[in-house]
């Protein structure tokens, strides 16, 4: 049901601030959704809804990992712009570290944000998108795993360990809107490498050199945050069950099908070409 002198698409997009989130949140306004914005950096928020049309862009600051206030910013959306009839669970870190060096608390965090979050926003969000959707016009929802969701690489145990938990839940999820005949799609995200802030914001174990780790993030980085935004706009809107982004998240769809597990021994041989820790 629409509120009176509200608009009738209400998107949530959780990590607007940057990156991705940014992109999604700007392609949306600008197709004539208003935008429930959230980050945990209100400054970066602003940054997003300055470059967005006036009016089409609520921010709230948010940290998706505690439920508690993810439960609360539903209720909010709600109060302030009506139900939401899509949902982007975009928000991620990452963790550049070694399973033997990375400590609890750095993954404790790291799978706090990138599984917490995407099923804290999913369960705080998805009745809504229940009343809001119908057969002719469903309701979207999104959630963002990655490449790394389709094969695990060396020194992203903890993101892997999150991103392939992202990829089950949704698939499992979506299987069961099919069952019950809910008027909701939903959708898995599988980005190669963005060109965004992610590598300079991402954590590194003691060990690790976290400037080297920003500068492989950088020089691996093939597709615009803007581009990543169309092809998860244009998937959602097709119906896709998974969405691949760049030639390297292509790429990891099609390791494992080529290769079965044999694809781990592959890539661990490949970097132990450049790893300067293979020698110990």
């Amino acid at each position: 049901m629409s509120h009176p002198d509200r608009p009738d698409r209400i998107a949530v997009v959780t990590g607007a601030g940057s990156g991705i989130g940014r992109a999604l949140t700007r392609a949306l306004a600008q197709g004539g959704a208003h935008v429930a914005a959230s980050d945990i950096d209100l400054a970066d928020l602003a940054e997003t809804r300055a470059l967005c049309p006036d009016g089409g862009v609520t921010t709230y600051r948010l940290d998706v990992a505690d439920r508690d206030a993810v439960l609360a910013h539903a209720e909010d959306v709600r109060r302030d712009l009506g139900p939401a009839s899509m949902l982007f669970n975009n928000a991620g870190v990452d963790l550049f570290a070694s399973v033997a060096d990375m400590s609890w608390a750095d993954f404790d965090w790291l799978t706090g944000i990138n599984i917490g979050g995407v099923v804290n926003g999913t369960k705080a969000f998805l009745p809504q998108l229940i009343e809001t959707g119908t057969a002719r016009r469903p309701a979207r929802l999104v959630n963002l795993s990655s490449a790394f969701g389709l094969i695990a690489v060396p020194y992203q145990g903890a993101y892997s360990t999150a991103k392939f938990a992202v990829r089950g839940f949704t698939e499992a999820l979506r299987q069961e809107m099919i069952i019950e005949r809910r008027p909701v799609t939903v959708h898995c995200v599988h980005p190669g490498v963005v060109r965004t802030n992610f590598g300079t914001n991402m954590r590194t174990a003691d060990t690790e050199d976290p400037d080297q780790a920003a500068k492989l993030f950088a020089r691996a980085a093939l597709t615009s945050p803007e581009k990543a935004a169309r092809v998860i706009l244009r998937g959602a809107e097709k119906n896709r069950a998974r969405i691949l982004i760049g030639p390297d998240g292509r790429a990891a769809a099609a390791l494992p099908r080529l290769l079965g597990v044999g694809y781990a021994t592959l890539l661990a041989h490949a970097a132990r070409v450049t790893n300067p820790r293979s020698g110990r």
